[in-house]
């Protein structure tokens, strides 16, 4: 089997429950006209947005509250060559309303730096895709596949060359 024949186009769905299996994942953004990633914990919420958690006093947040970014989180084994990976796109915003913060301070992701309130950011999932590399032994999966595009139009009186 070829092994671009192994990659499997994952549904919206199995990319939403591959998330809820890691902590840490990597936000992009743009700082200055230019990209930026950094790794960040976070959880997936029961809506579908992600719930990111960084340091207070950083320009991370600001950066990305009110903007489009994207996020993207993996599983990967190389000894055995398998994995995922999922990269969401959509809005962001910071968590301003003080009950919602207190709630995500006792039940959201928690930051690795210990002895501080992190803040958290919201990321609605409006574009989601990933795509899973199983074991060289498992059987194929079929690939979702887009939609067929429209046939062009032609101008009244001609015919599209190919049309029958």
């Amino acid at each position: 089997m070829d092994l671009v024949d192994r990659i499997e186009d994952l549904s919206e769905a199995e990319c939403l429950r591959l998330l809820s299996t890691v902590p840490i994942g990597r936000v992009v953004y743009t700082e200055h006209a230019l990209l930026r990633v950094l790794p960040v914990p976070f959880t997936l919420n029961p809506d579908g947005r992600l719930v990111l958690a960084m340091l207070p006093g950083t320009s991370l947040a600001r950066a990305l509250d009110g903007t489009v970014a994207a996020f993207q989180a993996d599983h990967l084994d190389a000894p055995n060559r398998t994995g995922w990976s999922v990269v969401v796109h959509g809005p962001a915003e910071l968590v301003r309303d003080a009950e919602r913060q207190a709630a995500l301070v006792r039940s959201g992701p928690r930051l690795w730096v210990t002895g501080q309130e992190p803040m958290f950011v919201l990321l609605s999932a409006e574009l989601v895709s990933g795509r899973r590399l199983p074991p060289p032994d498992a059987p194929p999966q079929p690939t979702r596949s887009a939609p067929p595009l429209p046939a062009p139009s032609s101008p009244p009186g001609q015919r599209h060359p190919g049309a029958s």
